[in-house]
């Protein structure tokens, strides 16, 4: 069933991962999908798989410039946005002890500082009722050790949609958090070793990480229509591990 007809979509970090399955998953449902990526050889990697009705912009969101850029490519092409997913967003880990000034700047300025200027400079595109989906983390309630500062921008992305579901009246969007738990992406199964993926899987409920395209399912649902009602809520996908 096409519940994006003729909707006009943003996924930011289309590249790779969560991000590409849930460009793939938009235009299955019959959407136009504008993506970013901050490395040109993997968007057009990336556009060139997923073929027609997506454009592939490169972009790094925290650059507010580049999103001017970016949102000037989706105006001309489209003139609107009807979805839009603030996915980018980077994580690093380090000990305590260990973390360094370049890795809370750099985390921070993804995953916080992109964020908002994700949706600050697309509101003059958002159309009316536009559904505004932020990407979060189950680390923000349940942090690993050494992912503390990542846990953290992560929290902060939560609080940013509570205080801007208070602006849907005014700036007519609404706006939700996806917080996947550990999804099998490709960036995670090259940090980790097989050993250390059965450790992860055997602390989550189901028994088992995510596949991109549940996280990207539940991404769907609060972009379409039948999720109207739903504001300033966040939707855990992490089979358990963070509910019990």
């Amino acid at each position: 069933m096409a519940v994006l007809e003729d909707k006009v979509t943003v996924v930011t970090g289309g590249s790779t991962g969560i991000g590409f399955a849930t460009a793939r998953a938009f235009l299955d449902a019959g959407a136009t999908v504008f993506i970013t990526g901050r490395r040109k050889e993997a968007l057009d990697a990336a556009a060139s798989e997923l073929g027609s009705g997506v454009i592939g912009v490169v972009c790094d969101v925290s650059v507010p410039s580049e999103l001017d850029a970016f949102y000037s490519t989706v105006r001309d092409r489209a003139g609107r946005i009807d979805v839009l997913v603030a996915n980018a967003g980077i994580g690093t880990a380090a000990p305590f002890g260990e973390v360094t000034e370049e890795l809370i700047d750099s985390m921070f300025a993804t995953n916080v500082k992109g964020t908002i200027f994700t949706l600050q400079q697309a509101l003059p595109l958002l159309s009316k009722n536009a559904s505004v989906i932020l990407t979060g983390s189950t680390a923000s309630t349940r942090p690993n050790q050494g992912l503390e500062v990542y846990a953290a921008s992560k929290a902060a992305v939560r609080t940013l949609a509570r205080g801007w579901a208070l602006s849907a009246r005014t700036h007519g969007f609404r706006v939700n958090v996806v917080s996947p738990g550990g999804t099998r992406t490709a960036g995670l199964l090259e940090l980790v070793t097989p050993e250390m993926l059965k450790q992860a899987e055997a602390t989550v409920p189901l028994g088992r990480l995510a596949e991109p395209e549940e996280i990207a399912a539940l991404t769907t649902f609060l972009a379409s229509d039948a999720s109207s009602y739903i504001n300033g809520a966040e939707f855990h996908a992490d089979g358990g591990y963070a509910q019990v």
